[in-house]
């Protein structure tokens, strides 16, 4: 299904695939319901340090989270034949600070686990460098490294019966899991010399290891299309400035490009990016933005209800908790005490995301939802913190309930992504 897309995209038609980087489960679910409307396939991906072999930040491990995201499916009525999942940054990333022998053994255990789960979209991504490399960490080093993990990925294959069935994405220009912690004026893309070079040493690297019919399943190439976001602003893509770039793809033979931190970007752009061969576009902070956003309003109309006699406080207690256990945060929202509010709750970064599983903010959350649902939201305030889906529930098309107000909000950045995919 991936290489078939990848060569119609190839052949220019505008067709892609967005990646929903999200384990949040009304996320997911609202991610599902979108494709379930669409009738399209829905790939769902896992960062190495979201879902690892020790558990991740989300306390899963690759095998949980396919039988978490199997189980929401089921629970959706989305035909789990039509869900593809995929493993982002899979190397050495959570294990930068250990010598680079230790640390890819890990990264070795790490891709094992993903494809042995059921993982089938593999981004072996070894670009950073650990703690007794040379600096800068040479390109050929890291198409090693990358082949390595590949070698891995293959054996873990051919023990589950699953030979010839996973595909690799492949690039060292990639922005850093988690987003960017300084503010933006200007980027470049990638040069086409320097993705070519990318995918010669890669090519190379996969042959000394007989991989060839791997390197077959090499489907997409990582590059900076000069895209991406900060904590209050947004790098617009503009299509005249990749066209050099763009035309790589007559000599990749198959490959085409992924591009990540597309979130936050207009329909035109996207629709743009497709079209310019970008055929995986990956979104992540955006979904959890929508998220916070629809949490945050539905709070502010928690306030405003007098029958509610225990508020959640939701909004308090996020940032106290944020507060109290800084790590996820702090060297994000390098700013004046100040400033620091108003990043920890509005950052397109979003580094709150990493606390729905505090058991404290989903405590709060779910007592919200309680809240809400067992009491009326008055149009008027529905239309106050929730103007386009107030006109959906006006219209008969959405339920007036916490969840699918929530789910609908996140639906408008899906609906964005699957309308530059699948509906030009």
């Amino acid at each position: 299904m991936l290489q078939q897309l990848i060569r119609t995209n190839l052949q220019g038609a505008p067709r892609g695939i967005y990646a929903i980087c999200s384990a949040h489960g009304l996320v997911l679910e609202a991610a599902m319901e979108q494709a379930k409307a669409d009738g399209t396939p829905l790939l769902i991906e896992a960062t190495a340090n979201q879902v690892n072999q020790f558990g991740g930040y989300t306390g899963m491990r690759p095998a949980d989270f396919y039988d978490y995201v199997m189980t929401l499916a089921a629970q959706i009525g989305l035909d789990n034949a039509g869900i593809i999942l995929g493993g982002d940054h899979l190397g050495p990333v959570c294990w930068q600070t250990e010598p680079a022998a230790d640390a890819m053994t890990k990264a070795i255990e790490l891709v094992d686990a993903y494809v042995s789960a059921g993982f089938s979209k593999i981004h072996l991504d070894c670009s950073m460098p650990c703690a007794d490399d040379t600096l800068p960490l040479a390109d050929e080093i890291i198409a090693e490294r990358a082949a390595d993990l590949c070698r891995a990925a293959e054996e873990a294959a051919a023990r589950h019966g699953k030979t010839g069935k996973v595909f690799y994405v492949i690039g060292t220009e990639v922005p850093p899991p988690g987003g960017a912690k300084e503010e933006i004026t200007e980027l470049e893309v990638t040069e086409p010399a320097h993705a070519r070079h990318t995918i010669e040493l890669h090519r190379s690297a996969f042959a000394q290891r007989n991989l060839e019919d791997a390197w077959a399943r090499v489907i997409a190439l990582v590059v900076q299309p000069g895209v991406e976001f900060d904590h209050t602003s947004v790098i617009d893509y503009q299509p005249r400035k990749a066209t050099k770039l763009k035309a790589l793809v007559q000599e990749t033979d198959g490959i085409a490009f992924e591009a990540h931190s597309t979130d936050y970007q207009t329909q035109r752009n996207y629709n743009q990016l497709v079209r310019d061969h970008f055929a995986i576009l990956k979104v992540g902070p955006q979904l959890t933005f929508a998220l916070r956003e629809a949490l945050f309003a539905l709070s502010y109309i928690e306030d405003e209800l007098p029958t509610i006699p225990k508020k959640s406080a939701l909004r308090t207690v996020c940032d106290q908790r944020m507060q109290a256990e800084p790590r996820y945060w702090q060297s994000f929202y390098e700013v004046a005490p100040d400033r620091q509010p108003l990043y920890r709750r509005y950052s397109y970064s979003d580094r709150i995301r990493y606390y729905w599983p505090d058991k404290d903010v989903n405590g709060a959350v779910d007592q919200l939802l309680d809240n809400l649902s067992s009491a009326s939201i008055p149009l008027p305030l529905l239309s106050q913190f929730f103007p386009e889906e107030y006109r959906q529930v006006r219209e008969g098309q959405l339920a007036n309930d916490p969840r699918s107000l929530i789910k609908a909000r996140i639906r408008q950045v899906t609906s964005t992504y699957a309308n530059a995919c699948w509906k030009q």
